[in-house]
């Protein structure tokens, strides 16, 4: 679909769907990287959040689609909670961060934050078209989707809808029990025959409020044997942040307001990290 008055970008690159699956929307983006887990718990949607912000702020043109459509939490995290997505005559707006960075999400369109979805597999496939096909996302570097934990509807839908996924960045905790569920996200991407673009290790040790040093409280290196043992890249790990978790609960994006510290250093080195691998 496209807004009135303005024409559809046409999508570059792209290559027809395989015979019986759906057929790839049309969006003008470079490309897609799909954020996923194994297990709930890992800190994925705070580590999406802050990797499309850090791509904002390195002068990308990002859009972040909230596809945890049971529990939506990013607009929460940037504050933009209370927006709405402007409604044109066939086609949505999305909510702005900043000039570069433009968000959709499931809370957007519920009217409390208290709201459940009940939705089974049709009507979740459905709605992620849309949130691609008639949001006016307009030119994208980068298009971060922050998928639910696990590898269910989401996760499949995306990866055949979307034009332009380069595939994967997998996030896990050091503990064994979150590593072993990302080595079942490796193999649930293999099997979409995509990209795995690295495993990013969340939560690699506490940052210590008072001294600033740091405490293992979940072990630490796990993501990095879990990426050697598989032979994917590793793109690098995030401590545990008080500082982020507080910039999360209060809407304040951490790598917006935070530049210079070491969890800043961090993130924008994982970032860096991903567009080595995404655009060489």
């Amino acid at each position: 679909m496209k807004a009135k008055g303005k024409e559809k970008p046409e999508v570059k690159g792209t290559s027809p769907a395989p015979k019986g699956l759906p057929p790839k929307v049309s969006m003008n983006v470079r490309h897609v990287i799909l954020v996923l887990s194994g297990k709930g718990g890992v800190g994925k949607s705070t580590v999406s959040t802050n990797l499309a912000s850090a791509l904002a702020a390195h002068g990308r043109n990002v859009g972040l689609l909230d596809l945890d459509i049971h529990g939506p939490n990013i607009p929460k995290m940037l504050g933009i909670e209370d927006q709405r997505p402007a409604v044109l005559e066939k086609s949505m707006e999305p909510v702005r961060v900043t000039g570069n960075l433009a968000v959709m999400s499931m809370a957007f369109l519920l009217p409390d934050t208290s709201s459940p979805v009940i939705w089974r597999g049709p009507m979740k496939m459905a709605v992620i078209r849309q949130f691609l096909e008639e949001v006016n996302w307009g030119s994208l570097d980068y298009l971060i989707v922050d998928l639910p934990p696990g590898t269910g509807d989401e996760a499949l839908t995306i990866a055949q809808l979307a034009p332009n996924v380069q595939g994967a960045v997998i996030v896990t905790t050091p503990q064994d029990v979150a590593v072993l569920d990302a080595v079942k996200a490796v193999k649930f991407i293999d099997k979409l025959e995509l990209s795995v673009i690295g495993i990013i290790e969340n939560m690699s040790g506490m940052v210590c409020p008072h001294c600033s040093g740091t405490i293992d409280l979940f072990g630490k290196g796990g993501g990095k044997k879990a990426a050697e043992d598989l032979g994917v890249p590793y793109l690098g790990s995030i401590p545990l942040d008080p500082a982020m978790v507080k910039a999360g609960d209060e809407g304040r994006p951490y790598v917006l307001r935070h530049a210079d510290t070491p969890t800043w250093k961090s993130v924008d080195t994982v970032m860096e990290n991903l567009v080595k691998r995404v655009e060489s």
